[in-house]
């Protein structure tokens, strides 16, 4: 693949005289690496060490966002309320106050997009079954607008950003990550996601502060969520 790109300019991932894509790389190889990796994938976070996703889970017939969101479904009715998202982050080992805080901005922001119908829950209610309608901005992407799994906006991250580490993150190449993928004006993206990555970062992160590939892959479906929870109960 890489001798074919050199011939073929159209195969080419890097512009001369646009250097953000040489400081940017992607995996000309990843379509060798997993099969059609530009095909999304409705109920599986898939990527070249895990093609089926992870091993034993089941989907239940949600999406990939789906089951990212359900495990704060604690009774598991479909509907997330701030108190199971509070619930869910100290499960996986947040501290109080964050989770005070997260649980109430997380439900206040996503709750009104999620309603079946035009009216604000004054719980502020998510629903999980319309959760991609409560999608922000300025992310990796790697959620499309309807929820699947994008193995090759996956892959990008790393790609791009993971310089000191081929599949890991240092703290400061996840800033270059957030700073990399705002969209214009987009303050509330920008916000959203800089908080939910730097929690990630906060409870995942490994003895050397590095945000390992396998750690975010599984914060795509939840299963992190739940090895977090089992570890958490087992300490």
């Amino acid at each position: 693949m890489a001798s074919s790109s050199a011939a073929d300019p159209s195969l080419q991932t890097e512009a001369p005289h646009a250097t953000v894509t040489k400081e940017r790389k992607l995996n000309p190889d990843l379509q060798e690496q997993l099969t059609k990796p530009y095909l999304a994938r409705a109920m599986a976070a898939v990527d070249p060490d895990h093609p089926k996703g992870t091993e034993g889970r089941d989907p239940r017939g949600m999406s990939v966002l789906q089951q990212h969101v359900a495990f704060f479904d604690r009774n598991g009715d479909g509907i997330v309320y701030p108190w199971e998202t509070f619930q869910g982050m100290r499960a996986i080992g947040c501290g109080l106050f964050t989770s005070l805080v997260f649980s109430f901005l997380i439900n206040l922001v996503i709750s009104y997009p999620t309603q079946p119908g035009w009216l604000p829950s004054l719980l502020l209610s998510i629903h999980v079954k319309n959760i991609h309608k409560g999608k922000h901005g300025s992310d990796s992407e790697t959620y499309d607008t309807e929820g699947r799994f994008d193995p090759s906006k996956f892959d990008a991250i790393f790609s791009k950003y993971g310089h000191t580490h081929p599949n890991a993150l240092t703290k400061d190449e996840l800033n270059l990550m957030l700073k990399g993928n705002r969209n214009m004006y987009d303050f509330l993206g920008w916000i959203a996601a800089a908080g939910e990555w730097h929690l990630l970062y906060s409870v995942a992160k490994d003895k050397d502060g590095l945000l390992h590939r396998e750690t975010v892959r599984g914060l795509f479906d939840a299963s992190l969520f739940e090895r977090l929870q089992d570890s958490k109960k087992s300490s």
